[in-house]
């Protein structure tokens, strides 16, 4: 098949997937009387309708190109980085590092990307921005919690700005009989990290007993990992016909994004409990803020971008 007729392939496939849940929700909130029930169907209707935006959204930005995908990525993470520094205190003395931050690095991040510079692109930010950030707030003149608030932008800025551009940055890879579908490689790694929330979800739901981390992550159980892992490494497996790996390295590069993804998720919770927060935002309804769906793909896109990147090109 040409990438684009498997590209319609995806698409369809995920578009049916979507109809089908949509009938399920429908169904199961005729019937649900308990609260407990209608609030968890209500919950989960929320996602699937969510999902038919970023579904919609991802479409057409691919379709129209790669310049579009890269500027979609960079207003996502924007309003990650702006979500994060909201829920993150500052004082007066961080606006010229966060000025920095979102009218600086963001834009020449993604640049070097579309420019595919991909010796800069990927230390301009740990090298040039881990210097340059705590620069602009000394120059403020304020020393209080220095450290502290330095540490809360470096790090949202690696983990909104840096981690998240390594998905369009799959569109720079070459590999050999892979000319033309890089943008395949997005949606997979797009929809294992989403496939494996949502199935970790379900299967909590459904049987989970044991917490993984009461504390930071009150829904993640050892079984809703187990049995989401398991279900999302298969589909990753199955999709192996977008990707320029075998099924067998198509299970494993899944497995690892599953990992990492929870992982990312693990992580983010830890940051918003300690803040108090239960959510990053309210951008996407039945999902949070945008930073309730990056954080999986967060910690997932640097590694699977670098394995692709050793071992495929």
């Amino acid at each position: 098949m040409s990438p684009q007729q498997k590209f319609y392939w995806l698409i369809g496939g995920i578009v049916a997937l979507l109809v089908i849940a949509s009938l399920i929700g429908w169904v199961l909130r005729r019937r649900a009387t308990a609260e407990n029930s209608i609030a968890v169907i209500d919950n989960l209707n929320a996602r699937v309708n969510a999902w038919w935006s970023m579904v919609f959204i991802f479409s057409a930005a691919f379709i129209i190109g790669t310049t579009a995908t890269i500027v979609m990525f960079a207003f996502i993470s924007f309003f990650a980085l702006r979500e994060f520094i909201t829920l993150t205190p500052t004082r007066a003395g961080d606006h010229r590092a966060l000025s920095l931050a979102f009218f600086v690095i963001i834009p020449v991040q993604y640049w070097l990307i579309s420019d595919r510079w991909y010796e800069l692109f990927t230390i301009f930010i740990p090298v040039y921005g881990f210097l340059l950030l705590p620069s602009f707030s000394a120059l403020a003149h304020d020393a209080e919690n220095f450290l502290e608030r330095t540490a809360k932008i470096q790090w949202g800025v690696m983990i909104t700005i840096y981690c998240i551009s390594h998905v369009p940055a799959l569109l720079l890879l070459d590999i050999p009989g892979y000319t033309g579908q890089n943008a395949l490689l997005l949606f997979y790694l797009i929809l294992v990290v989403q496939l494996s929330d949502v199935l970790q979800y379900v299967f909590g739901k459904l049987f989970g007993k044991t917490k993984i981390a009461p504390v930071v992550s009150p829904s993640k159980t050892v079984e809703g990992f187990v049995g989401g892992a398991a279900s999302a490494t298969l589909i990753g497996a199955a999709m192996w016909w977008i990707t320029p790996f075998t099924p067998l390295q198509s299970a494993g590069m899944a497995f690892i994004i599953v990992l990492m993804g929870f992982l990312g998720g693990l992580s983010l919770s830890a940051v918003k409990r300690s803040l108090g927060a239960k959510d990053w935002g309210t951008m996407i309804k039945g999902h949070g803020g945008m930073m309730d769906r990056m954080d999986s793909v967060s910690f997932a896109a640097p590694i699977f971008f670098h394995l692709t990147r050793y071992f495929f090109t």
